[in-house]
């Protein structure tokens, strides 16, 4: 198995979006849609299908975003919590959440106290929880209020699926990053990181599910 660094792998997703044509967009949908999948296998209480998706506002949150919309069409019902303002979105992000929106998904952003208390009470009725706040691009420690929600998300003991990375975790050293998701499932997209395998990798990315979400194989197979 090639493990590759975040600089690689986003090296990686230039070439095919540059070289091959393949829309940024259509990466977005097939590894929200390759996330949803996961959560659909994950979801073992039938008449309990509530699910949490937590969101930052970067492209691991557009991920998130596109998760929910297929896990609301596939019946289930999916909450969204997004940490920052929607205004701050951007690109493929802003496309799939204004999607939702426009969907009625449940959506809320958490700023107060009184939304992290509501949010705390959804997790306790959740069956399980997705981990989309960071993706490979995380550097430097958690900070607030990233870090209320990641130590909430851990606390509640609920399964928790983890998109591309595990959020506070570094996808080159496997280093915690002051806090780190504890994920029962970690599905990540194209290759597995290098920190994975080292440090607080293996402890936190739990079983290690790898999507395909188009990108030519000749660049997965290149050194």
């Amino acid at each position: 198995m090639r493990y590759v660094t975040s600089r690689e792998m986003k090296e990686i997703d230039r070439r095919t979006i540059e070289e091959f044509g393949i829309p940024s967009l259509i990466l977005m949908e097939n590894a929200g849609r390759g996330a949803a999948e996961t959560v659909l296998g994950m979801l073992l209480d039938k008449d309990n299908k509530k699910v949490v998706c937590v969101c930052g506002r970067g492209n691991n949150g557009g991920d998130g975003f596109v998760c929910v919309r297929h896990l609301i069409n596939a019946g289930v019902d999916a909450e969204v919590f997004l940490i920052g303002e929607p205004s701050m979105l951007k690109g493929e992000a802003k496309i799939n959440f204004d999607i939702l929106r426009k969907m009625e998904a449940k959506i809320k952003v958490l700023k107060t106290d009184k939304d992290f208390e509501l949010f705390e009470e959804k997790l306790k009725d959740a069956q399980l929880i997705v981990d989309a706040i960071f993706g490979i691009g995380l550097s430097g420690e958690i900070k607030e209020p990233y870090g209320i929600a990641i130590k909430l998300m851990n606390r509640s003991k609920k399964p928790i699926l983890a998109i591309d990375v595990p959020s506070g975790l570094d996808a080159d050293t496997g280093s915690m990053l002051g806090i780190c998701v504890k994920a029962e499932k970690t599905v990540t997209f194209g290759l597995p990181k290098t920190g994975f395998i080292k440090n607080d990798g293996p402890s936190s990315v739990g079983e290690l599910i790898i999507a395909d979400i188009s990108i030519p194989k000749q660049l997965l197979k290149e050194k």
